[in-house]
């Protein structure tokens, strides 16, 4: 049962009489629990609902179109409660965050609704039978952190007793139709080498339903005091995480017509190893795992430039970035200078002081470590900034500092870009959009 908070005028729900405090206890005989259930149950044409007002309930038949919502809104998205996770990782980014930050960074979450909803990686950790056995009624595709498919070891490596056990979902799913695409955190000494081989074979033997597989190196900060001891990627062991799993791209690409699993970005750049071509990232699936962005950025970026033409006059704009692809965007930069004379784009790499010089992504670069790196410096008519180092929809750093405030201590114009080539350009130009 799940109260109403409010009825949209004129919906399905408001012309039969709903009103915002009435329950929401069934529909077409199912019980209601969560965002989930109201979904795929409320997709019918024919609704019948079980309303509780004032403690009495109400049968109500809604007749409508396939997929048209019935006009409900509740206190939440999900409906209820996010469900956090249960483990203690070995690897958590959140526990390696420095007290005093805002409290929603220091939230984990470990929804299986938000995997479907929003692309979440879930554990399966917190889930029992009977959530398994609802996603597979409700034919739910999802996405899994894996980590390690040894059972002993994953127990470890999460600090949950019943993470081991848990990996029997991930073959139950996948052998019932439901399509994963899975991740694993690679940790040197822990899950690479042998144990990253026995993780993609076992997941290769439930293909095609294991639809992608992104390895990421683990990151590592130095607020790491009391925690377990981890080590960072060399360029020795990052190539040979390389060597193994484009070993399995090949075997599964000879057998399925896929690689199916791809590093990130960051194992390539750590190994000093050129980024694969384009068609290697086949249709980017794990592009928010950083798998892919940078092959990406380069083929749009230079796509944009052969078809560029200069308008303006002198032109000087600044890009301040992480020290993982510092090397590609100062060769963008200098393309665009080539063939723009009257073009001056620098490009500073932004050495992490708030989290550790080990962490070196764009996306996790503060708003003061801008603000003392980049002071005094011409910067030109722009500072052009990632906009993955601000919240999703705002302009605030991690660090609670606005774009604003970098701004004034700077004293020059920040444009944010997306990950994307030809925007990249825009902005270097000045393109306005």
């Amino acid at each position: 049962m799940v109260k109403i908070n409010s009825v949209i005028p004129e919906s399905p729900a408001f012309r039969h009489g709903i009103v915002s405090g009435d329950i929401l206890d069934k529909i077409n005989g199912h019980n209601v629990k969560d965002v989930l259930d109201y979904m795929y149950y409320a997709a019918d044409t024919s609704i019948d609902l079980v309303i509780i007002r004032d403690g009495e309930s109400m049968d109500i038949h809604i007749e409508k179109d396939e997929y048209d919502d019935l006009g409900l809104e509740f206190e939440t998205f999900l409906m209820d409660n996010k469900q956090s996770c249960s483990n203690k990782c070995v690897f958590c980014f959140i526990d390696q965050m420095p007290k005093g930050m805002r409290e929603t960074l220091y939230f984990k979450d470990d929804d299986a609704r938000l995997s479907f909803l929003q692309g979440n990686y879930v554990t399966l950790t917190n889930l029992n039978q009977a959530d398994i056995d609802r996603i597979i009624e409700m034919k739910l595709n999802i996405n899994v952190s894996v980590h390690t498919t040894n059972p002993e070891l994953r127990v470890k490596m999460m600090h949950n007793r019943f993470a081991g056990e848990k990996l029997k979902f991930i073959r139950q799913l996948a052998e019932n139709g439901i399509k994963l695409n899975c991740q694993i955190v690679c940790c040197p000494g822990l899950n690479d080498g042998d144990e990253l081989r026995r993780s993609l074979t076992d997941l290769g033997s439930l293909m095609p339903n294991i639809t992608s597989m992104a390895v990421v190196p683990v990151g590592v900060t130095k607020f790491r005091e009391g925690l377990f001891p981890l080590t960072t990627f060399t360029k020795e062991t990052a190539g040979d995480a390389l060597d193994i799993i484009e070993e399995f791209q090949q075997v599964f690409l000879e057998k399925f017509g896929t690689r199916t699993v791809f590093p990130s970005d960051e194992f390539y750049l750590i190994a000093e190893r050129e980024l694969p071509p384009l068609e290697a990232y086949e249709d980017f699936s794990q592009y928010e795992n950083g798998v892919g962005m940078l092959r990406s950025l380069i083929d749009e970026f230079d796509k944009a430039l052969e078809i560029a033409e200069w308008e303006g006059g002198e032109r000087h704009v600044s890009i301040a970035t992480g020290a993982s692809p510092y090397k590609v965007i100062s060769d963008l930069a200098k393309k665009a200078e080539e063939k723009f004379p009257l073009l001056k784009c620098d490009v500073y790499r932004i050495r992490n002081d708030f989290f550790g010089e080990t962490i070196t992504v764009t996306g996790l670069i503060t708003a003061q470590d801008l603000i003392a790196q980049l002071k005094g410096k011409d910067l030109g008519d722009n500072l052009l900034l990632s906009n993955a180092m601000v919240m999703r929809d705002s302009d605030i750093f991690l660090d609670d500092l606005t774009i604003g405030d970098v701004e004034r201590e700077l004293n020059v114009k920040i444009r944010t870009t997306p990950s994307d080539g030809y925007e990249l350009l825009d902005a270097i130009m000045g393109v306005e959009w």
